[in-house]
């Protein structure tokens, strides 16, 4: 969509809900007029199962352009990256930006180069996805970002358990009723469980 239209899309993270990816973005352009052609071609787009506007999210601020809207899109999973790179320890880091017909990701991970490279490898080969590095670097005092501690006891172990039995893959290895079951708790009480670790891991945007 990007690729076809003048402006750009800022993603504020994505959430499964009802077997659908659930992302808010805001679209922005140097007019108004190109931010309604931009939003005119996500609703078109064969991608899109919704769209619909929100209000203005204090979090925009610093949006490129001069004109910029708040939406909501709902969108087959398969059309997201996010959950291939999350189940891989890769955390983003500042909303993901699409231009051009490009995604730019900034994220964080703690793994070594060779493991980042690998990962990657394997969701260029899963997802048939054409993916540059653009920057590698390490924090100075050489410790990991990936934290879990901000999770209450029963998020880490809903979540750790999500990501061992490859909840986070594409296609999913196991459902979200059989994760529930092993735990001996609803399937709604799971994905509250889930939703709110990912709120506290990913950061709200």
């Amino acid at each position: 969509m990007t690729a076809e239209t003048s402006g750009g899309l800022l993603g504020y993270g994505v959430h499964e809900i009802d077997g659908l990816a659930n992302g808010r973005f805001t679209a922005y352009a140097d007019t108004v007029e190109e931010v309604d052609d931009l939003l005119a071609a996500v609703r078109e787009s064969p991608l899109t199962e919704s769209v619909w506007e929100t209000d203005d999210h204090d979090g925009d601020a610093g949006v490129p352009g001069s004109a910029a809207r708040s939406i909501v899109a709902r969108y087959d999973l398969g059309n997201s990256i996010n959950d291939a790179l999350v189940s891989r320890g890769f955390i983003p880091d500042e909303p993901v930006r699409m231009e051009g017909g490009r995604e730019r990701w900034t994220v964080l991970v703690h793994e070594t180069r060779q493991t980042v490279h690998e990962r990657l490898e394997e969701i260029r080969a899963e997802r048939n996805a054409d993916i540059d590095v653009e920057l590698i670097t390490a924090p100075e005092d050489g410790g990991g970002m990936f934290r879990t501690d901000a999770l209450s006891e029963r998020q880490r172990e809903v979540y750790e358990l999500a990501r061992r039995r490859d909840y986070y893959t594409w296609p999913r290895e196991v459902s979200a009723a059989s994760l529930a079951a092993e735990l001996d708790i609803s399937k709604a009480t799971l994905l509250e469980h889930l939703r709110k670790a990912e709120s506290k891991l990913l950061g709200d945007y």
